[in-house]
């Protein structure tokens, strides 16, 4: 409940421990899980005093119980075992220090350990940490590799030695780490926190030599699943343990069986590398060679054709075509024109010679009223009245005689 206070009427440190104490005895006794990292057992005393750790939050809490209690499982329980213990919380408070009396400690079994991996391992992949299209591909060469491992660890000594082997050039970036424990998880997350948050980094390989289940409970650790997974580096797992894959193995995105086996996939092997450069220098070579021998003969080829040995033979055909095509097209042009001329002076003929001009020629002549009217008929002109005669070489004024009688012909 809370509690009203002021500057003027504030709580004794001893009265503030007191209602802390009473909400605490409030609690009841509850099943708690944790890893031990410390075990004391003061001969001829009656309590035994544990430190309890979650070592994916790195908080511990002091655990008391009476020595009957903790002898019923003291053969199976030892410093870095995971129990759960039935235990109600305490408050001392002289120190305001909070513990837990246990009436009950059980240790967690492997069963049971696989068991709740299994199904985190469910919850995880439900997220989709684990899918496929979330992998990274590798560098082809990196030059410098993140490797996280125990300090002195043959997993750190075969990484080096094969990588350097494989590769003299490549570079190390190596985070020595607790790889089992209660400092495991901590440790590990924050050298890949560190080596992802260094731009020169390449590749990252978390490695460890195998171990008991138990000893690989870290690398299952929710936490560093988590952050591998936001990793943008892409990073391998090389823990050495075939029968049970930790969890590490299915969000890293390269998987190795061993450490040896992590240094062969992530760093190319120098002389494979230049038996293949030198096999593909041959095979480009003999394409090359392939190639020039081809256009060689395509071009003897197509020197050899007619056409390329006499060229102006082409030309000298199609001149001739030419030529004979222009002879027949003058020859044909002049046919037509001397028809069109015969046939000009045949139409010529015939309209001269039905021409009134040619009718005039013979001697007709025309005789026009003074309005241009044609004579054509004796009556249609008086006596005395004046004409004109036209005839084939000009025109000439007439007057009708008085004294003849005008009359047409019977």
């Amino acid at each position: 409940m809370a509690v009203n206070t002021t500057p003027e009427s504030a709580l004794p440190v001893g009265e503030v421990s007191r209602l802390i104490g009473g909400w605490i005895d409030r609690l009841g006794a509850v099943w708690v899980e944790g890893q031990i990292t410390q075990l004391s057992r003061r001969p001829g005393a009656g309590v035994v005093f544990l430190t309890l750790r979650d070592p994916s939050y790195d908080i511990s809490v002091s655990v008391t119980c009476y020595r009957q209690v903790f002898d019923a499982v003291a053969d199976v329980v030892t410093e870095g075992a995971r129990v759960v213990v039935l235990a109600k919380p305490e408050w001392y408070a002289p120190r305001g220090q909070l513990s837990l009396r246990a009436t009950e400690i059980k240790p967690v079994g492997v069963g049971e350990l696989l068991a709740r991996l299994e199904m985190l391992k469910k919850s995880l992949a439900a997220e989709g940490l684990f899918a496929p299209e979330r992998k990274k591909p590798l560098p082809f060469l990196p030059q410098l590799i993140g490797l996280v491992c125990g300090r002195a660890s043959a997993a750190e000594r075969d990484v080096l030695e094969n990588a350097r082997h494989r590769w003299p050039a490549v570079r190390f970036e190596v985070r020595n780490v607790a790889v089992q424990g209660v400092h495991a998880v901590p440790q590990v997350v924050q050298a890949v926190k560190e080596l992802d948050d260094i731009d020169d980094v390449d590749v990252i390989i978390v490695a460890r030599g195998g171990g008991s289940v138990e000893d690989l409970l870290p690398f299952s650790d929710e936490q560093l699943v988590r952050a591998v997974a936001s990793c943008r580096t892409p990073v391998v797992s090389a823990i050495g343990h075939e029968p049970d894959n930790p969890l590490l193995d299915h969000v890293a995105d390269l998987r190795a069986s061993t450490p040896t086996d992590a240094a062969k996939k992530v760093v190319p092997d120098v002389g494979e590398e230049y038996e293949r450069v030198r096999m593909l220098r041959d095979r480009a070579r003999r394409c090359v060679e392939a190639f020039v021998d081809r256009e060689e003969r395509g071009l003897a080829h197509a020197l050899a054709r007619p056409s390329i040995e006499d060229p102006h033979r082409m030309i000298d055909e199609r001149a001739d075509h030419v030529a004979s095509l222009l002879d027949r097209g003058r020859r044909c042009l002049g046919h037509h024109l001397d028809r069109a001329e015969s046939e000009l002076t045949h139409t010529h003929a015939r309209v001269v010679a039905l021409s009134p001009a040619a009718t005039l020629k013979r001697g007709y002549a025309v005789l026009q009223r003074a309005d241009g009217h044609v004579v054509r008929d004796p009556g249609e002109v008086t006596a005395d009245e004046a004409l004109r005669a036209r005839v084939a070489e000009g025109e000439f004024s007439v007057r009708v005689d008085a004294s003849v009688d005008v009359q047409a012909d019977a």
